[in-house]
């Protein structure tokens, strides 16, 4: 009998960062090696692995994503989980053989936001029909088992942005001469902080990092650099969003005689599900007894399974890790193992209501 403790501990113990999932790729090909898909691809996109169950015809398939990377203090995310649970459908898949058309993906690189896009960017999930797909991630600060769901969006998107302002340095008594960027700095930090107040749907601004000049108390300070982390609930508010950064950035260089270049750092999309298939995933949790409850809004974290949504339809959704777990990404964080069945009976049963769903 599998334990998938076991093999869970054994990923919790071999945590890899995104890019270097070498030990996730191994076992889950391993795996798979004593079953029966009717294909599997290897490194894909790196270290993802794809499955694939096909019933001899080109009908529409059902998809499901689990994410394999680490952070660089270990699994304290749950990924180690997620693979395990996608491990564990695939071993349902094969003992039941339902009749429908499935892809299993375990997917790097999630947590820098550039794994989904790598995968699509390989063209593979392109050439099945996928009319499904689905994930989840694990929440802390709801009962064990939950299914969390939201009509709508899931988690936020976001993403880093770097202001660069050139200026002139010159010799720190005589700063006419130069061109400081300081000023220009403040009022930047000053109109951003204003965009989430004025704005009707949701927008974030979270100051990072602010650079300016250099510690030699003779000169005044010539090249500047602002960080900010955004985030939206939809992808057009997004875009919304980096249009109006990049114009007040490019009018308060202007005014101040300053260069402007701008770099984004880690872009997520937002999680835009689509509701059908959230129902679907209601009624499957329904049918295994499973309680579900609705998020008040989107998760404000995010999460590169949008990426997916962009182009397929589907949802994700979050399964409670308990009300006093610790955090995501908390130092003292572990997976719950009590998840891995009950998620995994759950993956099952969007398969079995599939054969009589179509969302598109």
């Amino acid at each position: 009998m599998i334990d998938y403790k076991e093999i869970r501990i054994a990923l919790h113990e071999h945590p890899q960062t995104a890019g270097n999932e070498q030990y996730a790729h191994d076992l889950i090909v391993a795996h798979l090696q004593t079953l029966h898909p009717t294909k599997v691809y290897t490194h894909v996109a790196g270290f993802g692995v794809i499955a694939v169950w096909q019933n001899g015809d080109a009908s529409p398939f059902i998809a499901f994503r689990a994410d394999t990377d680490a952070l660089s203090i270990g699994h304290r995310c749950g990924h180690d989980g997620h693979t395990t649970i996608l491990l564990r459908l695939a071993d349902i898949i094969d003992e039941h053989a339902p009749h429908a058309n499935i892809l299993l993906l375990w997917q790097p690189a999630e947590e820098t936001g550039e794994g989904a896009r790598a995968i699509i960017g390989t063209g593979i999930l392109q050439q099945y029909d996928i009319q499904a797909f689905y994930a989840l991630h694990n929440i802390p600060g709801y009962p064990l088992g939950t299914v969390v769901l939201s009509p709508h969006t899931f988690a936020a998107a976001s993403t880093g942005i770097i202001f660069h302002l050139h200026g002139r340095p010159t010799h720190a008594s005589t700063p006419e001469k130069g061109i400081n960027p300081g000023l220009a700095v403040s009022e930047i930090i000053q109109r951003f902080h204003a965009l989430q107040k004025c704005n009707v749907e949701f927008v974030q601004s979270t100051l990072i990092c602010v650079r300016l000049g250099t510690p030699a108390f003779g000169t005044s300070a010539g090249d500047a650099e602002i960080m900010f982390t955004l985030r939206a609930f939809t992808n057009s508010t997004m875009q919304q969003l980096l249009a109006d950064a990049r114009a007040i950035a490019g009018e308060v260089a202007a005014k101040s005689s300053l260069e402007l270049s701008v770099m984004l750092q880690e872009p997520f999309g937002a999680t835009e599900n689509v509701s059908a298939c959230v129902d679907e995933i209601e009624k499957a949790a329904a049918m295994l007894s499973l309680p579900v409850t609705y998020c008040h809004e989107p998760f404000r974290w995010s999460e590169d399974f949008g990426e997916f949504l962009r182009i397929f339809p589907g949802a994700m959704f979050g399964i409670g890790s308990g009300e006093k777990h610790p955090e995501l990404h908390h130092p003292d964080y572990d997976f719950p193992d009590d998840l891995t069945v009950s998620a995994a009976k759950l993956f099952f049963q969007l398969v079995k209501s599939f054969q009589f769903f179509s969302p598109a």
